[in-house]
């Protein structure tokens, strides 16, 4: 079994020595040196030159080694092997955490605190009740719903939409135009966790923001953002925390990574500026997350987390 490997900005002898830990009976080799294209059975990537793909005509399946699969699936030329998405426990426990954390820090008006605290002042602002609360996910797959349960066990009145319709027990569920902005009404807290295509590209903007509920706790909306930077519009961003249209925001994905040092999001008040960290992969996690679906292929079972291409999010 031979496994080509590519994975921009990531450390790739770790990665490599996991698979070779895990999987000692494959070959591992590097996207720039690929020897014999027709041995290739497996590919992991994360980013970078992808071009390598269209032509490994042995190639069973391929890996995203984070929990976008955009820049695989909008590879024009990729071969017609399943699109494997990591679902894995750990990477799952890190969104979660990002978003339970990022909602508490805006519900219990952390910043302010620490503001206090800088400042030596000793007022006791009362903050209002999880149950107060209502957050919308925007996206309710298998990182949004495990998110969505979290802080349904917080007490926080969550919904969730997607493009499509879904019925989910226990959550109001919304899809399509007409349900996003029903459900964007009825929100104090976006938490956004869409994936980048044509159609979400720009959906965090002005307009958007102007539609979330103003009779919530925080006398506005808060947008929290852990999917894709370009999901925002920053400069729409920018006007609606300076004209009072969003209350606060977190971030962990921007248009331009890193953030230029220049950029006025870096200042703004009650905005959580995080690089993207908010659901790093583990290479050992993932990896063996990776070699368990290699193992279920080769003895002709089905891989957990196929990605359909033709599926609304």
């Amino acid at each position: 079994m031979k496994i080509a490997l590519t994975a921009k900005g990531w450390e790739i002898p770790t990665w490599i020595e996991n698979l070779n830990k895990l999987l000692p009976e494959a070959e591992v080799c590097l996207s720039d040196n690929l020897g014999n294209r027709e041995e290739i059975d497996y590919a992991l990537a994360w980013k970078g030159d992808t071009a390598f793909l269209n032509d490994l005509p042995n190639l069973k399946a391929v890996f995203s080694l984070g929990a976008g699969v955009e820049f695989l699936t909008q590879e024009p030329n990729l071969p017609d092997v399943p699109i494997v998405r990591v679902i894995g426990d750990d990477l799952t426990a890190r969104m979660c955490e990002y978003v339970v954390l990022n909602v508490l820090m805006h519900h219990r008006h952390c910043l302010r605190r620490l503001d206090q605290q800088a400042s030596k002042d000793w007022v006791q602002r009362p903050d209002a009740a999880a149950e107060d609360f209502r957050v919308g996910m925007l996206g309710i797959g298998v990182l949004g719903l495990a998110a969505a349960r979290k802080l349904q066990n917080l007490g926080y009145r969550v919904s969730g939409w997607s493009r499509s319709a879904k019925e989910i027990e226990g959550l109001d569920t919304y899809h399509g135009a007409g349900g996003l902005e029903a459900m964007l009404g009825k929100t104090d807290i976006l938490v956004c966790l869409l994936p980048h295509t044509p159609e979400t590209e720009g959906i965090l903007n002005l307009d958007l923001f102007k539609k979330l509920a103003k009779d919530g706790p925080l006398g506005g909306g808060v947008i929290i953002n852990a999917g894709r930077g370009k999901l925002q519009v920053e400069t729409d961003i920018v006007t609606a925390i300076n004209q009072g249209v969003l209350a606060g925001a977190s971030l962990d994905v921007f248009e331009q990574e890193p953030l230029p040092a220049d950029s006025p999001l870096w200042e703004l008040p009650n905005v959580i500026i995080t690089p993207h960290i908010a659901a790093v992969s583990a290479p050992y996690a993932t990896t063996k997350c990776i070699v368990e679906q290699i193992k279920r292929n080769e003895a002709g079972e089905p891989m957990v987390g196929i990605v359909d291409r033709n599926a609304g999010y």
